[in-house]
Parts: C-alpha cells; sequence; structure tokens
C-alpha cells in the first residue's frame, strides 16, 4: 500500500519524514522491495549461467557471448521507460491521482514501440557478432540463442514500464512478489531444458535462452492484468485514456531520452567488454560472465537504493521542497556507499566459495576467484554514480548523466580496457581495472553536478 493518505483534494496529507531515521527508513522501505525486484531479474539471468555453466563450460561462454549483444538493448529500453517512474512519483508528489494512470498508459505503448524495435536489432544478432570478430562457433552458437532471447525483449520492457509505475506510486511489493515467483519457475523451467527432462532434449543455453523468454511473456501479462484491476483504478485513470496527444507527455519522454541514452551507452560498453574478453579466448570470456554476474548482483542493491532515492526526489519536486530533494540525494548516496562496501567486503573475502557456485571447471575457477575479489572494489564507485545519476534524473536533470557516462564510459573505459587486457596483457584483470577508473570519473562529475545544483537553488531560496 501507499504509505501517504490523502486528503478529499487527492494531495498528499503526510509531508515527507523530518529526522534522520525517518528518512532512511522510508528510503529503505521503498528500496528493499525494489532491490529485490531488480536483482530478481538478475537472480534469473545468475541461475542461467550456474545451471549452463555446469552443463558445459562451451555453452556458457555461447549464453555469455548471447547477452552481450542482448543487454544493451533490455538496459537501454528500460531507460527510455524511466519517465514512466519519474513522472508518476512527480504526479503523486504533487496530488494529481488521475496524471498518473495517464502516464502508465502511454508508457505501455511506448514500450510496445521501443521493444519492437530492440526485437529487430537483436534478430540481427549473429550479424553483430561477426562483425566484433568473435570466432565462427561463437557466433553460430551465440547467434541462435541471441534470436531467441530477442523474442522476450518486447515483454520484459512492457513488464519494467509497469513496475516503474508502480514503484514510482511508493508501491514496489506486487512488482517484487511477481519477480521472485519467476524465479522459483525460471529454476525448473531451466532444469527442463537445458538438460533434458520430461521429454524434452538437452539444449544448453538454448534451453536457457527459451526459458527467459517464456517467463518475460508471463510476467508482462501478469503485471499489466494487476494494474487494470487495482481497487483505486479510477481515481488513477487507469482504465480512461490519457489525453492531451503527443504534446503533453513531452516530459516523460524527454526523462527517458535522456536515461535511455544514458543507460545504452553504459550497457553497450560493458557488452564491449565482454566482445573484448571473447578475442581472450572461451574461459576468459566465461569468466568475466561470471565475475560481472556478481558485480551486476551488487549493483541491483544500489539500483534499488537510486530508484528510492529517484521516487523521493521526485515527490518533493511535486511539493516545490528543493531542501528536501537535496536531503534525499545526499541521503541517497550516503545509504548506497554503507551498504555496498559491507557487501563488496564480504564478497571479496567469500570469492573461494562463490566461484565454485557458478562451475566445475578447475580452470574455470581459477581464474574467477581473483576476478570475483577485486569486483568486491570495484563495485564501490560504480553504484556511486549509478546512485547519483538516478538522484538527478528525479529531479529532471535529464542530461548531466549521459554526459557523465559518454564521457566515462566510451572516452575512458572502452580505449583502457582494450589497452590494459590485450596489449599490456592484463588479461580480463585488465578489464575491472578499466571499470574502476571509468566508475571513479563518472561518480566524481555526477557527485559534483548534484552539489552544484543544490547550492545554487539554496542560494536562491
Amino acid at each position: 500500500m501507499d504509505d501517504t493518505t490523502h486528503t478529499s483534494r487527492g494531495s498528499p496529507a503526510r509531508a515527507a519524514p523530518r529526522t534522520l531515521g525517518g528518512r532512511i527508513a522510508e528510503l529503505l522501505r521503498l528500496a528493499v522491495p525494489v532491490i529485490v525486484s531488480r536483482s530478481g531479474q538478475l537472480v534469473m539471468a545468475v541461475v542461467n549461467t550456474v545451471l549452463v555453466g555446469h552443463y558445459a563450460a562451451e555453452e556458457l561462454a555461447y549464453l555469455s557471448i548471447a547477452q552481450a549483444v542482448i543487454m544493451p538493448l533490455f538496459v537501454g529500453a528500460s531507460g527510455f521507460l524511466l519517465g514512466t517512474l519519474v513522472e508518476t512519483a512527480r504526479a503523486h508528489g504533487a496530488g494529481q491521482p488521475a496524471e498518473c494512470g495517464a502516464t502508465w498508459r502511454r508508457g505501455v505503448l511506448y514500450a510496445f514501440g521501443v521493444g519492437g524495435i530492440c526485437l529487430l536489432v537483436a534478430l540481427a544478432g549473429e550479424l553483430i557478432l561477426a562483425f566484433s570478430g568473435q570466432s565462427e562457433q561463437l557466433t553460430s552458437e551465440g547467434g541462435k540463442v541471441v534470436r531467441v532471447l530477442a523474442l522476450g525483449l518486447p515483454f520484459m520492457i512492457v513488464y519494467m514500464n509497469s513496475a516503474y509505475f508502480l514503484e514510482g506510486l511508493k508501491r514496489p511489493t506486487m512488482p517484487m512478489l511477481m519477480m521472485l515467483l519467476a524465479n522459483v519457475l525460471n529454476i525448473f523451467f531451466n532444469w527442463i531444458l537445458i538438460y533434458g527432462h520430461f521429454g524434452f532434449p538437452a539444449m544448453g543455453a538454448l534451453g536457457s535462452a527459451w526459458a527467459t523468454t517464456a517467463l518475460r511473456v508471463i510476467l508482462a501479462g501478469a503485471i499489466a492484468l494487476y494494474i487494470w484491476n487495482l481497487a483505486d483504478r479510477d481515481s488513477l485513470g487507469i482504465r480512461r485514456p490519457a489525453r492531451g496527444g503527443w504534446a503533453s507527455w513531452r516530459s516523460q519522454r524527454k526523462i527517458g531520452y535522456g536515461a535511455g541514452a544514458s543507460q545504452l551507452i553504459e550497457a553497450s560498453a560493458f557488452s564491449l567488454l565482454t566482445l573484448i574478453a571473447g578475442l581472450l579466448g572461451t574461459l576468459a570470456v566465461a569468466a568475466y560472465s561470471i565475475t560481472f554476474q556478481i558485480l551486476g548482483l551488487m549493483f541491483m542493491v544500489a539500483l534499488g537504493i537510486g530508484s528510492a532515492t529517484a521516487v523521493l526526489v521526485g515527490h518533493a519536486r511535486g511539493r516545490g521542497d528543493t531542501a528536501e530533494m537535496a536531503r534525499a540525494g545526499w541521503l541517497g548516496l550516503a545509504v548506497n556507499v554503507c551498504i555496498v562496501a559491507c557487501i563488496g567486503g564480504t564478497t571479496s573475502l567469500a570469492a573461494p566459495w562463490i566461484a565454485p557456485v557458478f562451475t566445475a571447471d578447475p580452470a574455470l575457477i581459477g581464474i574467477a576467484v581473483s576476478l570475483i575479489a577485486y569486483m568486491g572494489i570495484v563495485v564501490i564507485p560504480d553504484t556511486c554514480q549509478a546512485v547519483m545519476a538516478l538522484a538527478l534524473r528525479g529531479r529532471g536533470d535529464n542530461w548531466a548523466p549521459v554526459a557523465a557516462h559518454l564521457i566515462s564510459y566510451f572516452a575512458v573505459l572502452a580505449p583502457c580496457a582494450w589497452i590494459f587486457a590485450l596489449h599490456m596483457n592484463r588479461g580480463v584483470s585488465g578489464i575491472l581495472d578499466a571499470i574502476l577508473i571509468a566508475s571513479v570519473v563518472s561518480a566524481t562529475f555526477l557527485i559534483g553536478r548534484f552539489y552544484f545544483l543544490s547550492r545554487g537553488e539554496r542560494k536562491m531560496t
């Protein structure tokens, strides 16, 4: 349920908590379900990695190289829909519930359009892999996996739009529960299709891709049905057509343009790293895939905290409370540092026990252990920049994160990874060196940007 009560006119009757403890509690109450929901998406990928990795190391390479094509499209498309979260939070904070439903309906149509474009691009995945210089075997087998995963992309993008809508309303629990159920089903579907049970053939990475696609279709249908039948659907305008035409939701699209461009830049850069790892050999790309899954799980914590921060900043923006906007942003950053530092340190120490979960191959375990330990350090600046990017978007600053990511990930990350990994013989460790440097650059830029905007607003009040 929403944590605010409303007056008869629809405006929030309870202001943001005034004490530090109250603010932290509200942030975590919003963040934890989002963390679980976002982590659930990646846990599905981790489970796929574990089950495929134990099936065969080469099958894991096929799945990993396919994800290098799919992930930038999904992450970028999710960014294009982020305007749904920010504008829902703003309208809710301003006491305009009917505008919330209009925001969701516009987002659904937008999601299908963006998802269709992603589908068309992904169907050319084999050509992309061949152009990147991958081996004939990786290109052929990885291309088959890409084509199956492509079919589920539009549905997952529709699901994300609806999850953003509920999070903007401060109702993140249902997306979390749906994702938890999807993870249980994912284990079962993967077990059947990867290894071949109940009469199905053993399909390895291709079976895992079919399981993922089926679940994405189920998730999209389930969350849309839930929103369509909300108890307060009439006051939210869920079933009423959005009015005003194309121009009426310019702000929602502009937020999406900035977020989509930013996330596409970041995801494309990280996929480029997978392709660089692929040039180092099958074991290298499999080890990098395992390490990246670990980074991704820790990153989901920051994404949850950042999304909650964006909601709180957006609500304060809707009320016109500039001081609370600043406090919400800095609180999100501080909470993220404390939590992620603890998780990263624990991960580094537990690396010898984590790596064998993903594979039984001794050579692969040996490479993965040192990489996972290193990733526990890299994750701190990487997550800080993510939280601050979302805080800036919550306050309507759409393009500073794009500039930060363009500079840090393409001008810094990609060239450094190429040089360190391939020309300085640092291997996959060189790729992590590059991630660390680029993340520090991005975090410094975004923290500085938030500070100067907040200081400028303080002087004006």
